[in-house]
């Protein structure tokens, strides 16, 4: 499936923004800019199910992964995915070949029944308030929440029911394909310490943005951007 895009800036290197679930590329809306003002062409998508991208009869990881192969260009300087955007990066960037990769609290994880999870739990949200958002996210700000009542509107809960297919999986890449950092919430729910010292092993490197939340780059963008420190 051919997505949606969206552009900041007209470098000559090339970024790559992938969004996590319920979201979609005005996630980005500091992170793009911010990347432009570095001197690339920073390239969005939203991703099937969601935003402008069309819906779909199937949302497995294999269908996002394909659908940023066929959208996306080739051999990006930098490629950056969040949550299921870092699952999405991971099956897709053997093939994209960016010189780097940014796994942003990635979901290598997917939580069972037992664990807590149920899809009926994240295709709740899409009638969240402005009010429990905040709530949620207290170091949001304003433009955040807006952002995230209008992403909502947009996205298809079925992406929420297709995810229990894989949940309790092992996820974690078997290495890492090119030169790649993960960035982690304080703490992760999606990589444990454990499985941050195996991600370490197998050749990633591994930061932490201390006291931040899932959504890192909105709950602290100054921090975020700071952990990028030798990768932008």
């Amino acid at each position: 499936m051919q997505l949606h895009t969206t552009t900041w800036g007209t470098g000559d290197r090339v970024a790559l923004l992938i969004h996590g679930i319920m979201s979609d590329h005005r996630t980005w809306r500091r992170v793009g800019p911010a990347l432009a003002e570095r001197g690339y062409r920073v390239i969005a998508v939203d991703l099937r199910g969601h935003g402008a991208s069309g819906r779909a009869d199937r949302y497995r990881p294999s269908d996002y992964a394909d659908d940023v192969v066929e959208t996306l260009p080739k051999g990006a300087e930098l490629a950056v995915g969040h949550s299921l955007g870092g699952l999405t990066l991971a099956g897709a960037v053997a093939r994209l070949a960016p010189r780097r990769a940014v796994f942003v609290d990635p979901a290598w994880h997917l939580a069972t029944a037992e664990e807590g999870f149920g899809p009926e739990l994240f295709a709740g949200f899409k009638s969240a308030t402005a009010e429990q958002i905040r709530a949620m996210n207290p170091r949001w700000e304003e433009a955040d929440v807006a952002v995230e009542l209008a992403t909502l509107a947009l996205w298809d809960t079925e992406t929420a029911y297709a995810l229990p297919e894989f949940a309790g999986t092992d996820l974690l890449p078997a290495k890492a394909e090119v030169p790649s950092l993960v960035t982690l919430a304080d703490p992760s729910f999606l990589v444990t310490p454990e499985r941050a010292a195996l991600l370490r092993e197998r050749g990633f490197e591994v930061r932490t943005v201390a006291g931040a939340g899932h959504t890192i780059h909105r709950d602290d963008f100054d921090g975020f951007m700071t952990a990028l420190d030798g990768w932008i």
